[in-house]
């Protein structure tokens, strides 16, 4: 077991490492993983579930099972990865609740390897942690809690250590950057180390059968935008903080008291938030009674508290080192943040139009051919069910609100017989404000500058009601209903059975930046911190389409309702979506660039295809496609980068629920198996 205290709580630059990989035997390994993230921990555990299928998680080793020898690679920890590295600051959060987190498979997920269980997340912390500070964090953690990224990243980290130690595998960790992966002879893969991480490792490449990329959330490289602010920034002496992981950027160039742009209102805004504001100093009080604690006796402080206070009303306490920050987004909105509840965890949402019925006759209907048009044939259901759960919560526990004492069972009646859902909604409400147009769910209504502040406090109670009363405000039960629903467009899109064209054009232009801003939003607590950061100035929102230019010695922004906003710094908080084509991943822009590798082509309705953002691999085994159509089974590809094939990969597991990321761990393990059995069926022949 390694035990490691977290180096440190401010970001460090990409190339710090937790710790040195030791020096190791030149000799082939059985297997490389590339990535030391959860998928790289969830293979080794299915190689163990697999070479022990009758001995439970935590029972001792075998020492008549021969070692395993599996090297794992990554840039900073091996184990955690980039996301959940433990060096991070605690403020950074997971936006997903602590029993939604396991690195084990379970019969709910479909595989070919026997189920062999182990602790969730939950389960993990209640025995207690090995490194002290991992034990305190998890003391206070609960089901419905949100776990720092660092707490996460040491249950990724003891869950590898078991499974090595139970399944005989000998986990090598190398700290480097993979470049390539090159075909030495027959059998064998090479790959290809970058010259900073032959120096640590005295190795230039690592020699194996079968080659495993698990890279997790790949990054882009610098577009021509990024490029000229980096440009005017040096120039103009002006401080730019680039797009990226926020454990790896120098939030201390960022200057106090002073306008600071933020371009960006997705996950990793919250997270600036925090660094920004309590890593300065800086305190949030319960508002109603100025103390620290909520009542629960949480520090207010505590971003992923849980339970019924997670959601009140906060008032902020300045330090003076905090910035003012003035963001905005094409969206013009933050994304809604998840609901306070007493148990923490919400009961699922179930739909009465776009139910899993309704989408089971689509996907017959298709045929298992790429018909479905999403704008055509799943919009509309998804729209109508989004103005039911709005109508629905008003029905229940606003009922002044509605021109007529409707039931559910009516509204459910009247929406699915309209021909147009948002009108018949609209009719329905007394005041146009608690109408709701569901594809402009997550941006502001298009008002007059002069109306904006007043629209703006108007969102801050609206927001504050959802995540404080979520079983009662209209606004949480959309949110809700959007959970549910993109998880049914997913099941879809698995199936093989939606238009690649309208994939790219309607998912990825609608669908899926809805879904996030909606369900995928941060912890209760987090949002009572923005809106109590709103009330005092420290945050002031620029709105929908707020676009960024340098002029002069410059950051200028410019929006639908302000003009001309200047300042000397610029934070840019956009997130990766992992698409392969503008990758910086050395290793990937080597195979994409050589033809070694191509993008998924996506089946649309009209008989071709189109690209998609993730790499080709085979439907089955994962192995990796050239631009010939050549597949490589030497070269197994999981998760992110291959989304496109492996649907619903980039999502972490779940206890009970079908993982795709845990699906494809054990298809790797079962690769790695099965090249050592070839191997040593050639070496008796």
């Amino acid at each position: 077991m390694i035990d490691r205290e977290p180096a440190s709580t401010d970001a460090v630059s990409s190339d710090a490492a937790p710790f040195d990989a030791a020096p190791f035997d030149a000799a082939p390994f059985d297997a490389v993983i590339v990535g030391g993230g959860p998928r790289a921990v969830a293979v080794i555990a299915r190689l163990a579930a697999r070479r022990r299928p009758g001995a439970p998680w935590g029972s001792a080793p075998d020492d008549a099972l021969p070692p395993l020898r599996v090297a794992v690679v990554d840039r900073l920890e091996v184990g955690a990865g980039a996301t959940w590295r433990t060096d991070q600051s605690p403020l950074l959060l997971n936006n997903t609740w602590a029993a939604r987190t396991t690195v084990h498979a379970d019969a709910s997920t479909p595989m070919t390897g026997p189920v062999v269980t182990g602790p969730d997340l939950v389960g993990w912390a209640r025995a207690e942690p090995e490194t002290t500070w991992a034990r305190d964090e998890a003391r206070g953690l609960g089901p419905g809690s949100y776990p720092t990224r660092r707490l996460q990243g040491a249950y990724y980290l003891e869950q590898l250590d078991e499974a090595a130690r139970r399944g005989s595998v000998e986990v090598v960790p190398v700290h480097g950057t993979v470049v390539d992966v090159l075909t030495p002879r027959a059998g064998l893969r090479e790959v290809a180390l970058a010259p900073a991480a032959s120096a640590r490792t005295s190795q230039t490449a690592l020699t194996a059968p079968v080659v495993v990329l698990a890279q997790g959330m790949i990054q882009a490289r610098r577009s021509p935008q990024t490029e000229r602010f980096a440009d005017a920034a040096r120039a103009h002496g002006l401080v730019y903080v680039e797009p990226g992981m926020p454990a790896e950027r120098d939030w201390a160039a960022v200057p106090a008291g002073e306008d600071v742009l933020v371009a960006g209102l997705g996950a990793n805004f919250f997270d600036v938030l925090a660094l920004l504001t309590v890593g300065r100093g800086g305190r949030f009080v319960d508002a109603r009674t100025g103390l620290p604690t909520d009542g629960s006796g949480r520090s207010c402080d505590d971003g992923g508290a849980d339970g019924p206070h997670a959601g009140d009303t906060l008032r902020y306490v300045p330090s003076g080192a905090e910035p003012h920050l003035l963001a905005g987004s094409r969206r013009g909105l933050p994304y809604r943040g998840k609901g306070a509840l007493a148990d923490g965890l919400p009961a699922p949402y179930v739909a009465r139009i776009a139910t899993r019925e309704r989408f089971a006759a689509l996907a017959e209907r298709a045929a298992g051919r790429p018909v479905l048009d999403l704008a055509r044939d799943v919009w509309p259901l998804l729209s109508a069910e989004l103005l039911l759960a709005h109508l629905t919560a008003l029905a229940e526990h606003r009922p002044s609100a509605l021109r007529a004492d409707v039931t559910p069972d009516e509204l459910v009646r009247r929406l699915a017989a309209a021909t147009d859902p948002a009108s018949e909604a609209a009719s329905l409400v007394r005041d146009p404000a608690d109408a709701v147009d569901p594809a402009r769910a997550d941006r502001p209504p298009l008002v007059d500058p002069t109306a904006w502040p007043a629209w703006v406090e108007g969102w801050v109670r609206a927001e504050q009601e959802s995540v404080s009363s979520p079983l009662t405000s209209p606004r949480a039960r959309v949110n809700q209903a959007m959970e549910t629903l993109r998880g049914e467009v997913a099941r879809l899109t698995r199936a093989g059975v939606v238009d690649g064209a309208s994939l790219e054009s309607t998912g990825e232009g609608l669908l899926i930046p809805l879904g996030l801003a909606l369900a995928s939003g941060p912890p209760p607590r987090r949002t009572a911190q923005l809106l109590a950061l709103v009330r005092a100035g420290v945050v002031e929102l620029l709105g929908e389409g707020t676009t960024i230019e340098v002029a002069d010695d410059a950051f200028v922004a410019r929006s639908r309702v302000h003009d001309a906003v200047r300042t000397r710094a610029l934070i840019e908080t956009r997130m990766s979506r992992g698409a392969v084509s503008p990758t910086d991943d050395p290793l990937l822009r080597a195979l994409l660039d050589s033809g070694r590798a191509r993008r998924h082509p996506l089946p649309t309705a009209a008989g071709g295809t189109i690209p998609s953002e993730s790499l080709d691999v085979t439907p089955d085994g994962f192995a990796l496609v050239d631009d010939a159509g050549t597949a490589d089974d030497r070269v197994v590809v999981l998760g992110i980068p291959a989304e496109a094939v492996q649907r619903g990969s980039a999502i972490g597991a779940s206890p009970g629920v079908p993982s795709p990321l845990l699906a494809g761990a054990d298809v790797a393990a079962a690769r790695i198996l099965g090249a050592l059995v070839e191997r040593r069926e050639r070496s008796r022949g």
